[in-house]
């Protein structure tokens, strides 16, 4: 018999890296997986702001970062206000660094939908990939009989379908929260 378990667990994972990414999409509530991809020069290297400051949402218009090493705020300020994809602009008083969160116009709100279907094709491929390579693996099994493999490959077929539902189910979701004013 044809083990599925594995590519359960491959397909598992590209649905949780989808969950990650949607995270990341802005909604016009701070949060901050908002700043996740941020990447700061700091040391002469450039880092995630997560290892150099603390991200937190203080209410649903403003994140606070709180450096851990205050010589660092200007390179963090021109780290946020340089990703042109969230359109920011920090403020910072020497301590902290306020990032007010501007409400959504209906043009940005449907570029950012648009954005993240992008992503939605991406974790789709990703899931296909999986499939593919299941599907390979069962070709080349000499020890499976033809009923077995026509069994398994439907069962890699149901897996797929499953977890392009689950991503289709996120993305709408998020797309809705997205669109709500």
């Amino acid at each position: 018999m044809f083990d599925t378990k594995e590519d359960r667990k491959k397909m598992e994972s590209v649905v949780e890296r989808f969950d990650n990414e949607m995270k990341k999409v802005r909604t016009g509530r701070a949060h901050p997986d908002m700043l996740a991809g941020i990447k700061v020069e700091a040391y002469g290297q450039f880092m995630p702001l997560n290892q150099v400051a603390n991200v937190t949402a203080s209410d649903a218009t403003l994140l606070m970062v709180t450096p851990f090493d205050p010589t660092n705020i200007k390179s963090i300020s021109e780290a946020i206000r340089g990703d042109q994809s969230l359109g920011l602009n920090p403020a910072d008083d020497g301590r902290i660094i306020r990032v007010p969160i501007p409400s959504l116009t209906e043009e940005r709100r449907k570029e950012i939908v648009k954005n993240t279907a992008a992503k939605v094709e991406e974790a789709k491929v990703a899931i296909r990939n999986v499939r593919e390579d299941a599907r390979k693996a069962i070709k080349i099994a000499a020890e499976m009989g033809e009923d077995v493999k026509k069994r398994a490959e439907k069962e890699i077929d149901e897996l797929t379908k499953e977890f392009n539902d689950k991503i289709d189910k996120a993305f709408k979701d998020k797309s809705d929260e997205i669109m709500k004013i």
